[in-house]
């Protein structure tokens, strides 16, 4: 595909996605093509905008730019700049729609394991680059609530074990039972005006410190 006919399938997609008030950047190491995406989106009135044609210190960069989406024009890739993009999207924790002219099964499961939202092979077309970089943005999201969840669980369960092991130590140190010794620890949470947990672990970091040998 010729760069200019390129250049204008990607800036009419991307500037028809102004309304959103989407902070995109382009990374293209094709300059001659970056310049023409970037010339047509500015003339379009479309401000929230970078293109970036040199790769290196791409990480840093973008983390400067902090951009809402990146569109990565890859053409034809090889297997080390494929892995330097994956890396980077690993790092960079954005929504990303990678197109590439080629590719093999075994880069699109990397991609995927990347957590590269769309790659997309040979699929540059103008009616799909919009709706692509819509679905990169809603899936990288869904990705991330669901992360957010996970870790959210593993917090709780984690509290309730710090929990459940001062009051233990309460139980065992001063005769309660398991309902007295968790009022306790509410009631110590209220007064200090902390967390529960909060208080739960200083009791169980103060009583290894007390007795490192032994058991909480």
């Amino acid at each position: 595909m010729p760069a200019q006919q390129y250049s204008r399938i990607l800036l009419t997609a991307v500037a028809k996605m102004k309304p959103s008030g989407l902070n995109v950047l382009v990374i293209d190491e094709n300059r001659i093509r970056a310049a023409i995406i970037e010339e047509g989106l500015r003339d379009a009135g479309y401000d929230q905008l970078t293109v970036i044609d040199d790769m290196h210190g791409l990480a840093r960069r973008i983390a400067d730019l902090n951009p809402d989406v990146i569109v990565i024009d890859l053409e034809n890739p090889n297997r080390d700049m494929l892995e330097s993009m994956f890396q980077l999207s690993r790092a960079v924790k954005r929504p990303i729609a990678m197109f590439v002219d080629k590719s093999d099964e075994a880069s699109i499961e990397a991609a995927v394991e990347a957590g590269v939202s769309a790659y997309i092979v040979d699929g540059l077309k103008q009616e799909r680059v919009r709706p692509i970089l819509k679905m990169a943005i809603s899936r990288f999201n869904a990705f991330s609530r669901l992360n957010r969840e996970l870790e959210e669980t593993r917090g709780e369960l984690e509290n309730r074990k710090v929990i459940d092991r001062a009051k233990g130590l309460l139980m065992r140190s001063r005769g309660l039972t398991e309902e007295e010794a968790y009022a306790l620890l509410r009631r110590t949470a209220m007064n200090q005006n902390r967390k529960i947990v909060e208080i739960a672990q200083s009791l169980v970091t103060a009583a290894s410190l007390l007795d490192p040998g032994g058991k909480e």
